[in-house]
């Protein structure tokens, strides 16, 4: 069997283009998984897995399928047809009848199910310890908790037994496990995924999450189970393309920062805005308390009634076996009334307002994935305590209706990992996503716990749905007079090329600003361009604001690509200045200031 492990979603679909089969690689790989792993509550068997295998045959050209044998663990929250759920709950255990529509979408998708993974029980904790199939330890080191609920999820693609995962997050489930092991953790817009099949914790505010090794895997992740579910309540219509975050961004952070004296975190947090100052972020003081008061209200109000409401029927028929931890803070749901549930709704909104009037004021949040890491031993000893500080920086995200994205930020000097995690407003997911590809270009980590590089992140050849990729050749260049016209709109610069060698490029006469004229012609030479992403709602804006002769065409890059660009009418270059022999219009605009 080829070492699979660690693999990426691109090194699983180069092995199966150089004709190996899925069940010479699944087959050995299932035999690996140890069904007394504490990641695990139950491991596929040889048939089960043989029956996914079987399946792949009946969905087509394995070509178009994003998935096409990749293998998967799935939360054990999660339903999968056939396989047993328990919410690590033994007591609670059923068969499930059929997918969620998360895992169906992967099935469809050519993606193989490989195990269910522990969690904290009924998905209640951040810590990955309150589960009758034991505490889930740390990747890294063992004596170290991995992080709930979606511990399973997190250390099994840290481990790299497998490139992806899904878990959950109602308070952080998919985002503390990802920064204690060195993974992306991607925390969708509430409803962008849909949790149809999903054993509830509050479900107004679940989101099914994913890990994965880098940002490029979770975003493909998500590509597959992004889709408006009829049949969830919760989902929603995606809404108009995300405004992306400019090259040097603002990024709001806590003025304040507790660490409950983990002062190796507190260095590794300092390290992580040194790196992100030198990107050229701007890094913007803010009073982060509405986002703390929000954030007690997850467990201090009526939104632990949500949680008892999703097993009202089996903690009061079986509750002594559940976790004892995890009992005690359920059935506090029983104690709230329907005023305490409207008052603290209240509440909510008037903090939320206060919220997002801050993040008006920066282009996105971005706080500590969690303020200390700690021992099994210090949860054992005070288990609702610590994991109350874990929650600091995560609670209230889904309170407030925002996306967020877990980044890796390095190791700590003793060898743990460090997490940060950007916050945007509600469908700003690819925003953020964007900007994590930035990140882990300019500080790159390794594979989970793996200690092995990743892949160099590539930027997509595509403007992404919603958005005109555009060739810009003069005025609109970075650093020019009319450049605010592209960065007022939300656009995103993507990369500096030159077009192919059939374009000449003048300087037009009598222009205010000057601005030059590119013209096709049958002999000419690589002009040098900007390619910005539009999005596509203001580009019509844009295009208004373009004078004669200019207008905007389809212009042929360099390599072959053809792309929305600036051209001019031929007609108006005569008498203007032919400066084709100096490559662009900033190499121009030099001459001149030379002079």
């Amino acid at each position: 069997m080829p070492q699979c492990n660690g693999w990426t979603l691109d090194a699983w679909r180069e092995a199966y283009r150089h004709e190996l089969k899925p069940a010479d690689i699944l087959d050995p790989l299932r035999a690996e998984l140890d069904p007394k792993d504490p990641a695990f509550t139950y491991v596929v068997s040889a048939a089960e897995l043989q029956d996914q295998i079987a399946h792949l045959a009946t969905l087509g050209n394995p070509e178009a399928l994003p998935l096409y044998g990749i293998p998967c663990v799935i939360k054990d929250n999660i339903d999968v047809r056939g396989l047993p759920t328990t919410a690590a709950c033994p007591a609670f255990s059923r068969i499930a009848q059929t997918d969620a529509e998360c895992v169906a979408r992967l099935r469809a998708a050519g993606a193989i199910v490989l195990a269910k993974t522990n969690l904290d029980q009924f998905a209640t904790g951040l810590v990955g310890t309150r589960s009758p199939y034991g505490a889930v330890p740390n990747s890294f080191n063992s004596d170290y908790i991995s992080g709930g609920s979606s511990s399973g999820s997190a250390v099994a693609v840290a481990r790299g037994l497998v490139p992806f995962s899904l878990g959950t997050d109602t308070a952080g489930s998919g985002r503390v496990p990802a920064g204690f092991n060195n993974l992306v953790g991607l925390k969708p817009t509430r409803g962008r995924f849909s949790t149809s099949g999903v054993i509830p914790a509050c479900r107004s505010l679940d989101c099914v999450s994913i890990f994965a090794l880098s940002v490029g895997d979770a975003e493909q992740v998500a590509a597959v189970l992004e889709a408006f579910d009829p049949a969830d309540g919760y989902s929603r219509h995606a809404e108009p393309a995300p405004r992306f975050l400019p090259g040097e961004p603002r990024l709001g952070i806590p003025a304040a920062l507790p660490w409950f004296g983990d002062q190796q975190s507190a260095a590794a947090w300092q390290a992580s805005l040194d790196r992100l100052r030198a990107m050229g972020c701007e890094l913007v003081e803010l009073d982060f308390t509405p986002m703390l008061q929000l954030a007690q209200l997850l467990y201090d109000g009526p939104w632990v009634a949500e949680r008892y409401a999703a097993i009202a029927d089996f903690i009061e028929s079986r509750s002594e076996e559940m976790n004892e931890v995890v009992r005690s803070i359920i059935c506090k749901g029983r104690d709230f009334s329907a005023a305490d549930a409207f008052r603290a709704e209240y509440r909510r909104t008037d903090l939320v307002r206060e919220i997002h009037a801050q993040m008006e004021q920066v282009d996105a949040l971005l706080v500590p994935t969690a303020p200390r890491h700690p021992t099994l031993a210090e949860v054992e000893a005070d288990p609702v305590g610590v994991n109350s500080q874990l929650g600091t920086w995560t609670n209230f995200v889904n309170l407030a209706d925002c996306s967020a994205l877990a980044l890796p930020a390095g190791l700590r000097s003793d060898g743990l990992p460090f997490g940060i995690t950007l916050i945007g407003a509600a469908w700003q997911d690819a925003a953020l996503a964007e900007f994590g590809r930035r990140w882990q270009k300019a500080q790159p980590w390794q594979a989970g716990a793996l200690g092995r590089p990743l892949p160099d992140p590539l930027l997509p050849n595509e403007a992404p749905p919603g958005h005109v990729r555009l060739a810009v050749v003069g005025a609109h260049l970075t650093g020019m007079p009319l450049n605010w016209q592209l960065t007022e709109r939300h656009a995103r610069f993507i990369e500096s090329t030159v077009t192919s060698d059939c374009y000449r490029l003048y300087a037009l006469p009598n222009t205010t600003p000057p601005k030059p004229g590119l013209v096709r012609a049958d002999s000419g030479a690589p002009i040098a361009v900007e390619l910005w992403d539009v999005p596509l709602q203001l580009f019509g804006g844009f295009v208004a604001l373009i004078p004669a002769p200019l207008g905007i065409g389809t212009l042929t890059l360099g390599d072959g690509r053809e792309v929305k660009g600036f051209i001019c009418e031929g007609a108006a270059v005569q008498g203007a200045t032919d400066i084709t022999h100096l490559g662009g219009w900033r190499a121009y605009i030099a001459s001149l200031q030379a002079r």
